[in-house]
This record gives structure tokens, sequence and C-alpha cells, in this order.
């Protein structure tokens, strides 16, 4: 009794410290202690610590990996260079900036991850959208879109999420079988997302931004980059001007090396290459690229790396594995077996729901992780496994949008907009999603089943 009491009693903390992060608080102290007392109390075993590290390991090691690379991309100026193309495109049009907007913060968590791509992204846009003369309150509508679809757009792919990474190796499912199962619909979801958002947003969007051209006044001061005290955004970074043919072909060829990197992740684990061996070969490459082309050492963007997530990661399924050792696990086995043995369509919706829930009380990383947990132990099929586990992303990658505490991802933008001076409540973020996010989820539910009922059978 003890054991489940002290078991319940860290797992609130560790939740409310996370979500509160007094005096600015690194979530991945509350998590590493929260971890620590949960071995203390029984509730998790050294055995048990000992899967935890080898499920978090190689997935944390591929995504550090791939936001070095975003970092070092950012240091090459690519990221500037794509602000710039993006201000050039919306030719003075705030609602074609919207649209552009957000399909870029689509294809940099596909080429990314969603971690990094916040963390990187956030502070461009915000630079972009003062360079182009948006007030605060106009500014709102282009950073919780791009958000929210940054954040959904990891569902896509396995190598997007640190927390689909390593799920997807506790269930054994290979990359490739994941992205066949989900990568289509939840596509489509995605762009269900951004329509709503649209919708939601269409008579804020600034009209001519034209008549919204900053003033000199106006000009936002350098910012401090969440990855470092020494970066500085200053407006005078981006100039929107026509780049020359040598820059666009540099940028044009560090692109395709990214996403050849990137295709290499999927190649590499169908001849048994870990993704962490590909992701830190790709990163080192480029380091040494950029370390050859402007005379830099890595030492900047390894100090640069949030290495903090790669512990949150290891505390949140550790106390994850406490809380559903204790029951909890029990429990939704036993609340969850009837669904799952109606049928596929059944099984999403139910597993999408439980972790949507999850996600949102407590964070994504201990709700993926539990409910990962859970399908395990009901002995079902692979196929069975497999589809039921479809409901578990959709409900860590989008349902988990719900409050902002859902994702570490969220909490992360949240951070880098104070750190901008961009204020968004709680109040504010929930009248949007509380909008756009059940009827993205309920469609992406309907739309992986009518996927895997098309490809299956």
């Amino acid at each position: 009794m003890f054991t489940i009491a002290l078991t319940i009693f860290t797992f609130i903390v560790t939740v409310v410290l996370i979500m509160w992060r007094p005096k600015g608080l690194n979530v991945s102290i509350p998590a590493l202690a929260g971890a620590t007392l949960m071995v203390i109390s029984g509730a998790v075993s050294l055995h048990d610590m000992k899967v935890i590290a080898s499920d978090v390991g190689g997935a944390s090691v591929t995504i550090m990996a791939t936001i070095a690379m975003a970092l070092v991309l950012e240091s090459f100026g690519v990221f500037q260079y794509v602000a710039d193309f993006l201000a050039r495109l919306s030719k003075n049009s705030g609602k074609r900036l919207f649209w552009y907007i957000s399909l870029m913060s689509l294809l940099m968590t596909l080429v990314f991850n969603n971690d990094g791509a916040i963390i990187i992204a956030t502070p461009i846009i915000i630079i972009l959208l003062r360079k182009l003369g948006l007030k605060p309150h106009q500014q709102i509508p282009y950073l919780l879109s791009a958000a929210l679809v940054d954040t959904a757009a990891s569902a896509p792919l396995g190598v997007s999420n640190i927390v689909n990474l390593i799920s997807i190796k506790i269930i054994g499912m290979s990359l490739a079988t994941y992205s066949e199962m989900i990568f289509v619909p939840s596509m489509i979801g995605v762009g269900v997302l951004a329509v709503l958002n649209y919708v939601v947003f269409r008579k804020k969007l600034v009209i001519d931004l034209k008549q919204n051209r900053l003033s000199k006044k106006h000009k936002p001061k350098p910012g401090n980059h969440p990855f470092g005290p020494n970066f500085e955004a200053s407006p005078a970074e981006i100039q929107f001007e026509t780049p020359s043919k040598k820059q666009k072909l540099f940028m044009t060829n560090i692109l395709i090396y990214v996403l050849a990197i990137r295709v290499a992740l999927f190649v590499g684990a169908d001849f048994g290459i870990s993704p962490s061996i590909t992701a830190v070969v790709g990163a080192g490459i480029l380091l040494i690229w950029r370390w050859i082309k402007m005379g830099t050492s890595p030492m900047d963007i390894i100090r640069k790396t949030p290495w903090h997530v790669l512990f949150f990661a290891f505390g949140m399924y550790v106390v994850g594995s406490g809380i559903a050792n204790v029951g909890l696990n029990s429990w939704l086995v036993h609340q969850l077996q009837p669904f799952i043995e109606r049928g596929w369509f059944s099984s999403i919706a139910a597993t999408g729901i439980a972790v949507s829930l999850m996600s949102d009380l407590f964070n994504n990383h201990p709700a993926l992780m539990i409910g990962t947990l859970n399908l395990t132990s009901m002995h079902m099929s692979q196929m069975d496994l497999h589809v039921a586990y479809l409901g578990n992303i959709i409900g860590s990658d989008i349902g988990s949008l719900l409050m902002p505490i859902g994702l570490l991802a969220t909490l992360i933008w949240m951070f880098v907009l104070k750190q901008y001076k961009v204020h968004i409540s709680w109040a504010q973020y929930l009248r949007v999603t509380t909008l756009v996010i059940p009827p993205t989820v309920i469609a992406t539910v309907v739309l992986c089943y009518a996927w895997i009922r098309l490809i299956y059978g």
C-alpha cells in the first residue's frame, strides 16, 4: 500500500512541477527526481530501468542528432533563407503567408522532428512577422497555427517524435511499416487541422502586409534563443532580397543532403542499421562540412543541443512505468479490452481517446508509454497490435494538443514565446484547440481505419 501511495504522489508532484515550472525550472529535473522516487518506492525495478534505458537510448540519440543537424542549418542561414522566401512568396498577402508558414511548419517537422522544428522555427517566424510589421495580437494566428501544425506533423513519420520512436521499438514495429500504416491518413489529418485553423483565424489575418511594415522604433531587439544565451535574432538578419545563384545552389545542396539522410534512416533500418547510427553519421558529416566552410568547430552546436530532452524522456518513461506497474495498466487493459475486441475501428478510436485524455492530463510522454505497455499486455496478434497502436499515435501526437501541457514541444514553444515577449494565454490557446483538435482527432481516426481497410482488406 505504501508503494502505491508513494507512486501516485510522486506521479502527481512530477506532473505538477512540469506544468508549473517554478522559476523556469528545467523540465528534466522533476522528471529525473520522479524517476528516482519511483525506483526508491519499488514501483520500478532495476531490470525495468535497463529495459527503459535500452528503449529510450537509441531514440534519444536519433532525436538529438537530428536537432544538431537543424542547428547546423540554422548557422548556415538556411532558415533565414526560408523566411526570406516566404516573405517574397506572400506578395503582401497575410492569408497567403498563413498557408506558407503552415506548410513550412509541416515540412520542418517531417525533415527534422517536432521539438527541433518548433525550437528553430518559432524565433524565425516571430522575427519574420515583426519585420513585416505585424503587431503582437496580429502574430498570434500565425504562431499558434504553426505550432499546432508543427506538433501534429510528427505523426506521419516515426522519426519525427522521440515518443514515437521509443514506442515503435516497444511494440516491434519497423519504421517502414509505421509509415505504410499511418503516413497517408495522418498527413490528410494535418491538412484538416490546417483548414480548421484557417476557418478559426481567417477574420484575424492581416489582409495587406504592405500596410503593416514595421517602423524603425518598433524593430525587435535581440532575443535569447532557447538553445543558448549567445543567440541573437536581429531584424537586420532578414533581408527580403532575391538570393544570388551561388546562395541558391548552396541552400539547395544542403537541403538535398538533409533529405537524403532522412531517407537513409528508413533504408538503413531495412538493412539492420540502427536509425541512431545513420542520424549520428549524418549529423557528423554536416558538422564537418560546416567546419570546413565556416571554420567553426562543432563545440557550439554541442553546447546548444538541448540534452535535457534526453533526460526528460528517460525520466518520464520511468515515471510512466511506475504508475503503470502499480495498477493503472491493469485497469486500462480491463477498460479497453472490450473495445479492442470489437474490431479495428473501435480499437483505433478507443486507444486514441484514452491516450489523448492521458496526454492532456499529464503529458504525452508517460501517456504513450502507459498506452503502449497496455497494448503489449493484451496478447493480440501482431496486426491487431499495430492497428490499435495507431490510435496511440493519434492521441499522443494530435489529441495531446488540446492542452498546452500535452507535449514537451508545446511547453518549449510557450517558453520561446516568453523569451520574445509574445504572450499567448492558456485561455487563448484553449479557445482555438477546443474547436480544432477534437474534429481533427475524429477525422484522423476515421481516415486511419479507412486506409487500413483499403491496404489490408
